[in-house]
């Protein structure tokens, strides 16, 4: 089995990313999709296992399999979190419905160090590049802004929002270069510490509901190998 066939026909679950999952998409944006797929167990009976992941086949498309893409977010990917709480949905199947059905199993105050970790090696990179190229990369700097913006609102609440909302305007004029770059830096700053005080009084458990994730993936694994897998869309 190719790994295209593996999206094709078993994905669970598929979703919109990006620019337009969170509000800030313009003429010239691009659709990025993400999905997960349920590899068949009898695959993993072969010395050869199926992939963790799958670039393609449609242009900006990316899946992960099941148990990679729930060992990610119990570790508090931020990319695998983001995909959970896509209002873009294009595809779910029953065992797609189920896993984000356990969307809150996977938050925890992790988000803490990966969104956070995450933000500072990007801020890194943005200050290198304005010291090699003289300009800030703007595009950066503005899902660097909402990707901090989100943490703090996660540790706030408890809940994950994706959509900038109100702050998209704002936020789209970081991106075509109209905010001085003091200005970026001191709301980078000012983000970062919002951030680190939610984190000491928020509302999500010290670590994710693991036994909750992993009953799940062994009763479809069970399901997989005892050929009730469902199939993926068409």
């Amino acid at each position: 089995m190719q790994p295209e066939d593996l999206v094709r026909d078993h994905t669970v679950y598929s979703c919109v990313m990006g620019s337009r999952a969170f509000g800030l998409a313009t003429e010239d944006s691009d659709t990025d999709r993400r999905g997960v797929f349920l590899a068949p167990t009898a695959l993993f009976w072969r010395f050869e296992k199926p992939p963790t992941h799958v670039d393609g086949p449609l242009p900006e498309q990316f899946s992960w399999e099941l148990e990679r893409f729930c060992a990610l977010a119990l570790r508090a990917n931020p990319t695998a979190l983001e995909c959970l709480h896509s209002p873009l949905v294009e595809y779910a199947d029953d065992t797609g419905r189920e896993l984000l059905a356990l969307r809150e199993a996977f938050l925890s105050r992790r988000v803490y160090e990966t969104f956070t970790g995450y933000a500072l090696g990007q801020r890194r990179r943005l200050e290198a590049s304005l010291r090699g190229r003289g300009v800030p990369r703007w595009k950066h700097a503005m899902h660097l802004l909402r990707l901090l913006a989100s943490a703090r609102d996660l540790l706030r609440t408890g809940r994950l929002t994706l959509d900038v909302g109100d702050g998209r305007d704002r936020l789209l004029s970081v991106g075509r270069g109209e905010v001085p770059w003091p200005v970026v830096e001191s709301w980078m700053t000012r983000l970062a510490a919002q951030t680190e005080e939610a984190a000491a009084r928020s509302p999500l458990p010290e670590e994710p509901d693991r036994r909750r994730v992993e009953d799940f993936l062994h009763r479809v694994r069970h399901a997989s190998a005892c050929g009730a897998a469902r199939p993926g869309p068409a």
